[in-house]
């Protein structure tokens, strides 16, 4: 969360449980075939339980990304929604760090719900932003976690959004990352499925996995088939595209919405929703225009 005070969106504003449902189906009809609820922290919402319920009846893949705070009240919906694996979002595992971090003193109960979960069946899959300055020493803790725990860590590099502070020095490349876990450990890389976004990797002997996210440095752009809809009903074909379609509005008035759909996909620009490039010197994050990440959500 930002540091300064910030102005949330109205409820009324935001997309209600039924029309989560309706958009929801509208994109099933036209072949999606997985849902991720995420943020945002999805949990916080009055009506979560009623959400997860609806999309769980819509025959997709349904999983979620999460602070991991109010998992343990939530342990028998995310079961009998049939989730199979949660992406967690953890940027360190030292508690101090943790409070420094996210101005709260939940570290320790992160860390039971995520063992809560994973003793429920339930994968999980942990995203740690890595920054230079922040928590580049940790990177090869997390990489020991997957030792005799079958969890899998995904190294996302820092990405500029309005209001997070970018700096190209902050960003810890893939191959940097890589180059850490080599003073330490011998890995093999694991093929990669097709769409996916993260690179993904082993250390011999472990239970575990480990993965890095590679947007600024190697970016997977070419066949991301990921949308992303934001909490008020606005549809982004790219983390970084400058453009949205409302479909909430359109919904409201009666509209079909599939047309809107078609046209936001084709809309869709080359790599990095056409506003820069991977190489870091060249990135004016003045010139970037983009929502915070908080309110992209999606």
């Amino acid at each position: 969360m930002p540091e300064e005070d910030y102005h949330f969106t109205p409820s009324s504003q935001l997309m209600q449980a039924d029309e989560i449902e309706a958009i929801a189906k509208t994109f099933v009809a036209q072949g999606v075939n997985k849902i991720r609820l995420t943020g945002g922290e999805p949990l916080v919402r009055k009506d979560f339980a009623d959400i997860l319920k609806k999309l769980a009846a819509l025959n997709i893949q349904l999983t979620m990304t999460t602070n991991a705070t109010r998992l343990h009240e939530f342990v028998n919906e995310i079961k009998a929604a049939g989730i199979q694996f949660l992406n967690i979002s953890l940027d360190t595992l030292q508690k101090d760090r943790f409070i420094l971090m996210t101005k709260r003193d939940q570290h320790e109960q992160v860390m039971r719900n995520i063992q809560l979960m994973m003793d429920n069946g339930i994968g999980v899959k942990l995203n740690v932003v890595a920054m230079k300055g922040v928590n580049e020493e940790e990177i090869n803790d997390f990489v020991r976690w997957t030792k005799d725990t079958p969890i899998h860590v995904r190294f996302i590099e820092f990405m500029p959004f309005d209001g997070n502070k970018w700096n190209r020095e902050k960003v810890i490349t893939l191959q940097e990352i890589l180059d850490r876990v080599k003073t330490e450990f011998e890995f093999t890389s694991i093929e990669r499925s097709a769409h996916e976004t993260a690179k993904n990797y082993q250390v011999i002997g472990h239970k575990g996995t480990f993965a890095v996210i590679s947007t600024m440095s190697a970016p997977f752009c070419g066949d991301c088939n990921r949308m992303r809809l934001t909490a008020d009903g606005k549809m982004k074909n790219c983390l970084f595209s400058t453009s949205e379609t409302d479909l909430l509005t359109a919904y409201r008035t009666g509209a079909d919405i599939t047309p809107l759909i078609l046209q936001n996909i084709s809309d869709k620009k080359q790599a990095l929703g056409g506003q820069f490039t991977t190489d870091l010197e060249k990135i004016e994050t003045g010139a970037l225009h983009n929502r915070t990440m908080i309110s992209i959500g999606g």
